[in-house]
């Protein structure tokens, strides 16, 4: 298996402004990997990070991968965002609203990107980590994992596009309980309110998700893109054009299509290429 791994030194984006080196990206054949990693943090994510992230998962949605795993290092995913750097970043509804368009960057990258996003979840996932998770595809946790958006105990706003995703995912009833109480759930509440896809017992959580994006790899590419692309137009409420209705089956003038059916009539498995 060709495996290969991209650290990252401290880099500036097309601004000038620092991105961290501790978001890394490594590939092993057709799937990558986004690990956060800040593990003496616990993964807490700041400004820095952010950017990096959404200049990862830019470059991703340019990529020829499969699928995209997104995890985090040392004992946590992600357990919310570096309120130490509050104090300075966050200090003023302007530098407020600034820090909000790099984190709103980054999850639109996250949700937008073409290529499937798995969330392979362990330890806290709260805050900043919970809004990355929930932008990803399908979430696979670790039974002990924990969960939860307590921003009310720091007297700040979630933003309303990270908020539209909870209710978009949970539905306002849920996203408002999460919001006000500011308790953190369990794994298997989790998965009773629909903040994650599955739930694992800890031992199998890597395990599980990678033969999850193996799965998905194995896929038809085109076929996840279109997918993702039709989810997200169904969640808009204008009628389909007659255009977009005919789009649902242009998959059918593609190489990966007779491939598909050759290789299921002939009982073998199929390879895509992507065209």
């Amino acid at each position: 298996m060709r495996r290969f791994l991209l650290t990252s030194r401290l880099r500036v984006d097309e601004k000038g402004f620092a991105m961290s080196d501790a978001v890394l990206l490594s590939r092993e054949d057709d799937i990558a990997v986004v690990t956060l990693n800040r593990p003496d943090r616990l993964n807490a994510l700041d400004l820095a990070m952010w950017r990096r992230l959404g200049a990862v998962m830019s470059e991703l949605a340019e990529d020829a991968g499969r699928c995209v795993i997104v995890r985090g290092s040392g004992s946590a995913f992600g357990a919310g965002a570096d309120v130490a750097e509050f104090a300075t970043e966050r200090d003023t509804p302007a530098k407020a609203a600034a820090y909000a368009e790099v984190m709103g960057l980054a999850l639109r990258a996250l949700r937008d990107c073409p290529i499937p996003t798995v969330a392979q979840i362990h330890g806290a996932c709260a805050g900043a980590g919970l809004e990355i998770a929930i932008h990803c595809d399908l979430r696979i946790a670790g039974d002990s994992s924990k969960f939860g958006a307590p921003v009310q105990r720091l007297g700040v706003t979630m933003p309303y596009p990270e908020i539209a995703a909870l209710v978009e995912l949970v539905g306002p009833a849920t996203t408002l309980e999460i919001l006000l109480e500011g308790r953190l759930y369990g794994a298997a509440e989790a998965f009773a309110k629909g903040l994650v896809s599955r739930v694992v017992p800890d031992d199998r959580l890597e395990e599980e998700t990678r033969a999850t994006a193996r799965r998905i790899a194995d896929g038809a590419p085109l076929v996840h893109r279109w997918h993702k692309r039709f989810v997200r137009r169904l969640l808009d409420p204008r009628p389909l054009a007659p255009a977009e209705v005919a789009e649902s089956y242009i998959a059918c003038a593609t190489h990966d299509y007779r491939q598909g059916i050759r290789a299921f009539l002939a009982k073998e498995k199929p390879r895509f290429e992507g065209r």
